[in-house]
């Protein structure tokens, strides 16, 4: 059992985050067939072309078991949305001690996987090729696919904003992981083999949606890392549903049609819809300015194509019935 000890200041800082660097490590076992999740199947046959003749041996040896990651491949994002690069530039500046200290949590009785090696031996030397492995294989598989990913995970982060509005960390913990539970009134535990405990002393908690990480629930616990919880976000399993073109819906042939009709903007903008999402959260996506989104969403809730619901703080737009059926695509409850 691992347990995380809040102070009163960590209770007031307990936070959510999008990272990119997770879903890249995530997915890495799900390529390479050692995680077998066959609702991925549409990102496989997009991913695995694209990566042939990238060498993932290290990255996978890292990413693949079946209870730890190292610390230093996924660290804490410090905003709400990690910028890959950056995280990508954090893991190049671990220091070789912490490096080598993450490894030894993989050894076996047969000690490190070959693979590992080279890397516990030399960290210098090796840790710039394996961020160089990580930022071909993010460009090739997951950044195809990150506003996919990250729309689902802001969708979760909302419906968990809601959570906390009205029922507290209770609320928000109560289906967040079956293997997570919140005892009031400052007792996180996290029911996994191996014990530990740990005072956050001010740094809070993090709580990180990843898709890739389905169906398991990751912890960050160890010092000098603010404490971190991966977890999947809901509804997963429609993420991919009768899409065969993952590239970003504002670029595919999926709005083309539409966009003769109504303007490629609107069009784009409800194939966006397909999970909720706020004003700026599309016009980010997007790459327009706010104002011109919601004159857009003006004109498509006169037509019946959007709805708009406010939530706690946020306004949460998503398409309706009718404009799922001219993109030939599902809504997602």
């Amino acid at each position: 059992m691992i347990e995380i000890l809040f102070g009163p200041d960590d209770l007031t800082r307990i936070r959510f985050a999008r990272s990119p660097l997770e879903e890249l490590v995530h997915s890495v076992p799900v390529l390479a067939g050692t995680r077998r999740l066959p609702m991925h199947g549409p990102w496989l046959a997009m991913a695995r072309p694209r990566t042939t003749g990238l060498d993932l041996g290290v990255l996978l040896a890292l990413a693949r078991g079946p209870r730890i990651v190292p610390d230093f491949l996924a660290p804490s994002p410090a905003a709400m949305t990690g910028d890959v690069a950056d995280e990508l530039d954090d893991i190049a500046a671990t220091p070789a001690d912490v490096v080598r200290a993450s490894l030894e949590e993989l050894r076996t009785p047969q000690g490190l996987p070959a693979e590992l090696r080279p890397l516990h031996d030399d960290p210098g030397r090796e840790l710039p090729r394996l961020v160089d492995t990580m930022a071909a294989y993010w460009r090739a598989a997951v950044e195809p696919v990150w506003p996919r990913l990250r729309a689902l995970c802001d969708a979760d982060v909302a419906h968990r904003a809601r959570q906390l509005t009205v029922g507290g960390l209770d609320k928000v913990f109560a289906d967040l992981h079956p293997e997570v539970r919140f005892s009031a009134p400052n007792r996180l535990l996290v029911d996994k083999p191996h014990d530990a405990v740990r005072t956050p002393a001010g740094k809070g908690l993090l709580l990180v949606p990843c898709v890739f990480a389905w169906p398991r629930l990751l912890v960050l616990h160890n010092e000098p890392y603010q404490p971190a919880l991966t977890y999947a976000p809901r509804g997963i399993g429609q993420l991919w549903a009768d899409r065969d073109d993952l590239a970003s819906p504002a670029d595919g042939a999926l709005v083309q049609p539409l966009g003769e009709l109504m303007g490629r903007s609107r069009a784009a903008l409800l194939a966006q819809l397909d999970l909720p999402l706020t004003t700026t959260q599309l016009a980010s996506y997007l790459g327009v300015s706010a104002p011109a989104v919601s004159q857009h969403l003006a004109v498509l809730r006169r037509c019946r194509l959007v709805t708009s619901e406010r939530a706690g703080r946020w306004v949460l737009h998503q398409r309706t019935p009718l404009a799922a059926e001219l993109l030939g695509q599902p809504t997602v409850p």
